[in-house]
């Protein structure tokens, strides 16, 4: 699997473990160009029949609810309203696509799963639905799975990767809210989640810390999803 994340390794320690993420300077100017370009909210879908035909590179966010995708998103592009969450979580049932630019790349915000309150029937639907996108969406580049930083994986996110595994798609998760944690905290959340990623079939094996209220690492996320 490895190899659908060559544009991304920076390098290999003696134990063949990848190190990090490559970031250049050109990326960083790459990243803040795309993700910085006229963002536009295009299409809402409530089943796989409804997604929008599109032939632009996708990448696209997957996350329990309240894990902080409508942030990240909004943080990314440099707006503030362009995703919006829901004021009542697990109540978004649809995938929300937005355009950067005139085709230079598509987000496609995923339902948040893992709300304590859903019924049988909507984690059905949201397992139904997201696992159809990513096994049929042929111009899907990057998955990006976000994990609060103050919780680490859950049960939840343990059933999603497992559907994220089956689409067989190479995804990267990305830690939220790292600046409500000590930075000692954070290092330990960092390296227990990438210790059950590497249990994972479709998983970049080092996760990258973020803070969408300040800034933290979304220049270098930009880079680093430009990329795909």
């Amino acid at each position: 699997m490895h190899d659908l994340f060559d544009n991304l390794f920076t390098k290999v320690n003696d134990a063949g473990m990848t190190e990090g993420f490559t970031i250049t300077e050109e990326g960083l100017k790459h990243g803040h160009k795309v993700f910085r370009a006229t963002a536009r909210f295009i299409a809402g879908a409530d089943n796989v029949n409804r997604v929008p035909e599109s032939d632009v590179p996708e990448v696209a966010f997957a996350g329990r609810s309240n894990v902080g995708k409508s942030s990240l998103i909004n943080a990314l592009v440099g707006m503030k309203k362009l995703a919006r969450a829901s004021n009542t979580p697990g109540r978004t049932q649809q995938i929300n696509f937005f355009e950067l630019g005139e085709g230079l790349l598509q987000l496609a915000d995923l339902p948040g799963y893992g709300y304590a309150k859903a019924t049988r029937s909507k984690s059905h639907a949201w397992n139904t639905t997201v696992s159809a996108y990513l096994r049929n969406r042929a111009n899907l580049a990057r998955l990006c799975v976000l994990i609060d930083a103050r919780h680490g994986v859950l049960e939840a996110d343990e059933k999603a990767f497992r559907i994220f595994d089956d689409a067989r798609l190479p995804y990267i998760v990305v830690l939220t809210k790292a600046d409500k944690v000590k930075a000692s905290e954070l290092a330990e959340v960092k390296e227990s989640v990438e210790a059950y990623l590497r249990k994972c079939k479709g998983a970049f094996p080092v996760v990258h810390a973020t803070s969408a209220e300040k800034g933290t690492g979304i220049p270098e996320l930009r880079a680093i999803l430009a990329a795909a």
